[in-house]
């Protein structure tokens, strides 16, 4: 049943799973390592511990989905949190530095554990509206996709080729266009290298793990894990879950959350933030691009989880490639990146007319970067929205 479930002596019937599992590791991964590497080297990672977080997310992200794919026999795949990792880069280092956030990675993990195991704390955190949720995230967003029109006037000749590269690959192959940013910023990147002799140390290109002993504090918990693990379940489990029932799959929650937590877990001493359900990569993994036959698709997680072993190679060599890039030029391909996640996220936060105060009011307060008792802005949005609702709800208004 296994060998048949898996094409059989077909070489053909493997061809198309294995190759849409390698395409949709590769436009996750570059699209959005940017964006990873600048949330922590935001909340206090050294640039060899953010190298080690990009690498430690590759194998945690590897391991567990040829673990739950190979088990259930459905194309799961897993990814970082791109909303996560963007809510990092928009949060100032806290009392305690990278420790800090290292538990608060730790506790996130937890919760996704906590979640799965125990049904009830999904269903509450469900309660929170989704057009509130959106606006947080989209708030967040706001700052990172202002980089390329902020930076552009400090250096129009290393921001421009990058943004024309990036809106030629809008027009011409979407699913390349971040990518393609990258990689005309690499070139800006060598130029600049070049002209001011900046060198690379070999050593700097070895990937290798940096562990961290995790510690706690209230601002770290309540200010980057509570919205972490908030803006992660709302913006890429939950839709990762709609995304695979949508295309005929029975995803086990408990299964793929409890797999995902422990893997934020074992990852978070190296500095990596969040594992979770992908969304857009599960689409193209799950999807007709992996093959005729749902039965055969599962093969196309084995193929990106490998996949994501050989991009863990290349994590030092591009974050050390990061570290000496002129200012701005890192900042506008992340922000490239979000562009679209941002626009989906503010179309998600005032597509209701009902309740859309409280989702402006939440976007407001999380795009101002306020920080309140050691704590950033992403959890006072949150506060700040469900306050609003509650005292606009309909339901409330009939009680007084």
């Amino acid at each position: 049943m296994e060998q048949q479930a898996a094409g059989g002596h077909e070489p053909g019937g493997l061809q198309q799973p294995i190759s849409a599992g390698i395409i949709a590791v590769l436009v996750g991964y570059t699209s959005t390592f940017a964006v990873v590497l600048t949330g922590l080297r935001s909340v206090g990672a050294t640039p060899a511990q953010a190298a080690s977080g990009l690498l430690a997310l590759c194998l945690t992200q590897a391991v567990g989905m040829v673990w739950l794919s190979r088990r259930h026999r459905i194309p799961l795949v897993l990814a970082w949190s791109t909303p996560g990792a963007a809510l990092l880069a928009g949060t100032a280092p806290l009392d305690g530095g990278w420790p800090v956030a290292v538990g608060a990675f730790v506790a996130a993990g937890a919760a996704y554990v906590l979640t799965g195991l125990w049904p009830a704390l999904g269903r509450l955190i469900g309660l929170i509206p989704a057009p509130i949720a959106q606006a947080m995230l989209a708030g967040v967003l706001l700052e990172l996709c202002l980089a390329p029109i902020t930076t552009l006037t400090d250096d129009p000749w290393g921001i421009l080729p990058v943004v024309v590269v990036w809106l030629a690959g809008v027009r011409f192959f979407p699913r390349w266009a971040a990518p393609a940013a990258f990689v005309a910023a690499g070139v800006v990147i060598g130029v600049d290298m070049v002209r001011m002799g900046t060198t690379i140390a070999l050593g700097d290109l070895v990937p290798r793990l940096s562990l961290t002993v995790p510690e706690w504090s209230w601002a770290a918990l309540i200010g980057i894990a509570l919205p972490l693990y908030v803006v992660t379940m709302a913006s890429q489990n939950v839709p990762g879950f709609a995304i695979m029932k949508s295309l005929g799959y029975d995803v086990p929650w408990r299964s793929s959350l409890v797999t995902s937590g422990v893997a934020t877990m074992l990852g978070a001493g190296a500095g990596g933030h969040t594992v979770n359900l992908a969304a857009i990569s599960a689409a193209l993994a799950g999807g007709p691009p992996a093959g005729p036959d749902p039965k055969k698709r599962w093969i196309a997680a084995q193929s990106g989880g490998w996949t994501y072993v050989v991009l863990a190679i290349a994590s030092a060599a591009l974050a050390a490639l990061v570290a000496v890039a002129p200012v701005g030029v890192i900042a506008t391909v992340a922000g490239l990146a979000l562009l679209g996640t941002l626009a989906a996220a503010l179309e998600g936060a005032v597509s209701e007319r009902t309740g859309r105060e409280a989702a402006v009011i939440t976007f407001l307060v999380a795009a101002s970067g306020i920080t309140v008792l050691g704590i950033g802005s992403a959890f006072w949005a949150l506060i700040a929205g469900l306050v609003v609702h509650v005292v606009l709800s309909p339901s409330t208004g009939r009680h007084r």
